[in-house]
């Protein structure tokens, strides 16, 4: 059994920084992805950026330049780095992982899931 906990989610003014991290325990990864989603109230979760260890991260468009992903060389945690925040950024956060090995954007490709952690950016 896989358990995600994020932490890091609070009210932050526009413009603003925050770090979420994720942190894994119940098994050992060891190349696995690891994802970032996100869901805004009343819309559908949204991808926000995924890595594996070492190579291939991806980076939902509307967040280049802000959001960094970084993984830990243990890989039992992975960050997520906001900048710039915007209220259009404010939402749930979750962290996911795969049982698998290639960084994908849909929801289908991950396997575990942490409860999420609230993010409200304000104006």
């Amino acid at each position: 059994q896989v358990q995600l906990v994020e932490v890091g989610g609070t009210l932050v003014q526009a413009g603003g920084s925050l770090r979420l991290a994720c942190a894994a325990s119940g098994r050992a990864f060891n190349g696995n992805a690891m994802a970032w989603f996100r869901q805004a109230p009343g819309k559908e979760r949204e991808f926000v950026a995924a890595m594996k260890l070492g190579e291939q991260i991806l980076v939902e468009e509307s967040v280049k330049g802000r959001f960094t992903i970084s993984m830990e060389n243990t890989q039992k945690t992975v960050y997520l780095q906001m900048n710039n925040l915007r209220p259009d950024d404010t939402g749930i956060y979750y962290c996911a992982a795969s049982r698998g090995f290639a960084v994908f954007p849909e929801e289908s490709m991950y396997d575990y899931w942490g409860q999420g952690t609230q993010v409200t950016v304000s104006s």
